[in-house]
């Protein structure tokens, strides 16, 4: 019997073509941030049990756009860049845990395969989209500043329609890029069984956070934020009803792995006719 490897699909001898490779991965990149305040019933939809709405502001929701460079233990992709660098657009909500508030991401969308693989084993809901945001630059008049006065666009389209589009302009420094995004993240890893009306195969409440963080200065200011119907999109039903407002930030992370919290909740996840 061969052996075969690769933390990953597609496993082989070797575990070269694994579309991820293990843990840990390190992350550097630019994050755009817009908060608001929606309707908490909008909130409560998408938190299956036995999560509830955060005890504070609990319509509070964030989109994150961020650019970012990541890489494995090795580093090896860093001198291949193409397996490095990828965008994505992130909707964060909070919400509560036997007494505890955490951060839990209801839409993602991603530029790139081995980034919806990581989702997959994170929790992530990971999409396919097409994301762009502004890039800073120290020099020329081709790009903002990140400081007082820097002007900052970002948009997200997936499946050829926009869903979203924002500008914040910088006006100080801030203690923090948000607080909606800083807590652990709550996530399940769901899968469905293989054989038709059987429970699913994976069925998982995680929590995770960073090994490691460090960042620079978080510039706060003032934003717009437009979200857009789409036939198969739902992310404008967090309709905006107040906007918070809008940060910049540039932040290096770790991620390597999470905790079960508990399993087999998978009656709040699917409905009978999804079985």
């Amino acid at each position: 019997m061969a052996a075969v490897r690769g933390f990953f699909t597609p496993k082989t001898a070797t575990g070269r073509s694994s579309l991820i490779p293990h843990p840990p991965w390190h992350y550097s990149g630019d994050l755009l941030t817009v908060e608001y305040r929606t309707d908490p019933a909008r909130v409560a939809e998408l938190l299956p049990e036995p999560l509830g709405l955060a005890d504070e502001d609990p319509g509070a929701v964030a989109v994150i756009w961020a650019d970012w460079q990541s890489c494995s233990g090795g580093r090896e992709e860093l001198l291949d860049p193409v397996r490095s660098q990828y965008k994505e657009c992130f909707v964060v909500v909070r919400c509560s845990y036997r007494g505890q508030t955490y951060s839990r991401c209801v839409y993602i969308w991603v530029d790139k395969d081995f980034a919806i693989a990581r989702g997959t084993h994170q929790g992530y809901p990971k999409k396919l989209g097409s994301i762009h945001l502004t890039r800073p630059h120290p020099y020329g008049l081709a790009a903002p500043r990140i400081g007082a006065g820097g002007v900052f666009g970002a948009t997200l389209a997936a499946a050829d329609r926009r869903l979203a589009q924002a500008v914040v302009r910088l006006r100080e420094p801030s203690e923090t890029n948000g607080f909606v995004n800083g807590h652990p993240m709550a996530h399940h890893r769901w899968l469905p069984s293989i054989e038709p009306g059987k429970g699913p195969a994976l069925d998982e409440l995680i929590a995770t956070s960073g090994a490691s963080f460090e960042g620079g200065q978080a510039w706060a200011g003032d934003a717009e934020i437009e979200l857009f119907e789409a036939p198969t999109e739902e992310l404008a039903g967090l309709t905006v009803d107040e906007v918070i407002g809008g940060y910049y930030r540039q932040v290096g992370t770790t991620w390597n792995g999470g905790t079960l919290l508990e399993s087999g909740t998978s009656g709040a996840l699917t409905e009978p006719g999804d079985r």
